[in-house]
Order: structure tokens, then sequence, then C-alpha cells
């Protein structure tokens, strides 16, 4: 049965490449078949092909969901690179930290729930603490179109709402696609 499947798959690739009018198969499609001859297995990836977009329909969308942007042309490698503004938030010790050591732990609970679920929304790219025992205590990058949208989305985490926590956001630029290292 294993040789039967095996040699109608390799008939209908060759059918296929032999056809003239036949549409040829996608280098994807050749790249999911596999075929093991030593063990007459046939696997084929079924992950599903993503598109990549263009530099002008990543720009053309940001400037439809009302993103601010910019491009420059970077000397060196003559690329076109477009620049979106994110909102940074600093996260610093607020006024109220007079929480017993239980009330702190549920809050940082909440805390990291609603990053999470900024994360998961699509709102936040990155967030995390500092690392030292500053007044400063962490950021979150907000992937929104305005500024009053992260204020609004900052100022709704449980520890800013019970003090703990204030919020200072500000605009910033970064090269759309650049990943950190």
């Amino acid at each position: 049965m294993k040789h039967s499947i095996l040699i109608i798959v390799v008939l209908m690739l060759f059918n296929c490449k032999k056809a003239e009018h036949a549409t040829p198969i996608s280098t994807a499609v050749q790249d999911s078949l596999e075929i093991d001859l030593a063990t007459d297995t046939i696997s084929i990836n079924t992950e599903k092909i993503v598109p990549v977009k263009s530099y002008k329909e990543i720009k053309a969308e940001l400037t439809a969901k009302g993103y601010q942007t910019y491009d420059y042309v970077d000397e060196e490698t003559k690329d076109t690179i477009l620049m979106q503004q994110y909102f940074i938030a600093f996260l610093k010790n607020g006024t109220i930290r007079t929480q017993n050591e239980e009330e702190a732990q549920e809050l940082q609970d909440q805390h990291l729930a609603h990053l999470t679920k900024m994360y998961k929304l699509g709102y936040a790219d990155i967030s995390g603490p500092f690392g030292d025992d500053s007044n400063m205590r962490g950021i979150t990058i907000y992937n929104v179109p305005t500024l009053k949208m992260a204020d609004s989305l900052a100022n709704a985490d449980p520890m800013v709402k019970a003090g703990r926590l204030e919020i200072e956001v500000h605009p910033w630029w970064a090269a759309k696609g650049i990943s950190l290292r």
C-alpha cells in the first residue's frame, strides 16, 4: 500500500512537470513534500505560507490606521527604512506604596496579567522592569496610533490604578520590523 501511494505521488509530480498546459508545482509546495524511500513514508508540511507584505503595503496599512510614519534612505545600503511612532511608557514608583505584602503580590499578579493582555492584543510590543531599585521601575512600548490611546492603556494597569506605580508616556520612533538583538 505504501509503495502504491509513493508511486502515485511520484507520477503526479512527474505528470505535473511534463504537461505543457499544467501549472508547475511551486517551490513552496515542492519544499513541503518529503518522500523517504528508505522507510516508504510521505509527509506533507501543511503550514500556511504567509506572503510578505511590501513596504508600500505596510506603510499604507499603518497610515490608514492612524499611525505616524516617515521614511528615509539608508546611505550605506540604499534601502528605504520605514520609521513608525510608538509610545514608551515609563513606570515609576507611585505615591501609594503602603500595601502589605499580600496586597502588593496580588497587585503584581494583576499587573503582569494586564501586561500579558496588552501584548496578546497587539497593543504592547515589549515590557520589562529595570534591574535596579530606583524610582524608575520599568517600561512598556505601546504599538498604538495615538498618545491618548497609549496613556489610556497604561493607566488601566491595576498597579497604576492602585497608586503603587505612576506612568509617564512619550512618543518614540523606531524602524518598522527591526528586532532586538
